[in-house]
């Protein structure tokens, strides 16, 4: 499986970013500053921005998943359990795993951020799609849900995109790469924590 850029060029008003580069299976970070064009090149591997020239190109990806930053844009169920059923997993194994089963019947816009933001995350994992590309997740996560998120990564199959400014509770990714002067680049080193 791969995350192909071909001479990729994408434009969000003024804003270009460029990238020519392959993602193959394992855990990929991709960092740079606020407003770099992390969440511009997330979009695109997810599908939800044309490239203004050249091409996304998924190898071998049957299914992929992109999870923003904010948690909210993803609820749909009128209830945590509806939430997870949503996603077409067994709600009660999964909320008892996240901590949520106690909230099962509540509205999931009820919650605080951070478990919202645990509960979509949760099930993004769960669903185990050939490409997880996740925005941010470390936003509204606090300590202990970081290291949780961090081990859930580790082995995950397929491919793993993560687009980030804070890399501390990481594992070491299998590439690095960063958004420096609108270009994706490659890291010489990995900022992850390991």
């Amino acid at each position: 499986m791969e995350v192909v850029f071909d001479h990729l060029l994408l434009r969000r008003g003024e804003f270009a970013l460029r990238a020519d580069a392959v993602l193959g299976e394992g855990l990929h970070l991709v960092s740079g500053r606020v407003g770099s064009g992390k969440s511009t090149l997330a979009l695109a591997i997810g599908g939800g921005l044309r490239p203004a020239e050249g091409r996304v190109e998924l190898v071998g990806v049957g299914r992929r998943l992109l999870v923003q930053q904010f948690a909210e844009f993803h609820l749909t169920g009128t209830t945590v359990r509806a939430e997870a059923a949503s996603w077409g997993l067994e709600p009660l194994p999964l909320l008892a795993r996240l901590d949520l089963a106690e909230r099962a019947g509540d509205d999931p816009f009820r919650l605080s951020r951070g478990e919202q933001k645990r509960l979509v995350l949760g099930c993004a994992l769960e669903a185990a799609p050939d490409l997880l590309v996740l925005d941010e997740p470390f936003a509204s996560c606090d300590v202990r849900e970081k290291l949780r998120l961090g081990r859930a990564l580790t082995d995950r199959p397929g491919v793993t995109v993560v687009l980030t400014h804070e890399t501390r509770y990481l594992p070491a990714p299998d590439r690095a790469w960063t958004i420096e002067e609108g270009a994706l680049r490659p890291c010489e080193e990995s900022p992850g924590s390991g």
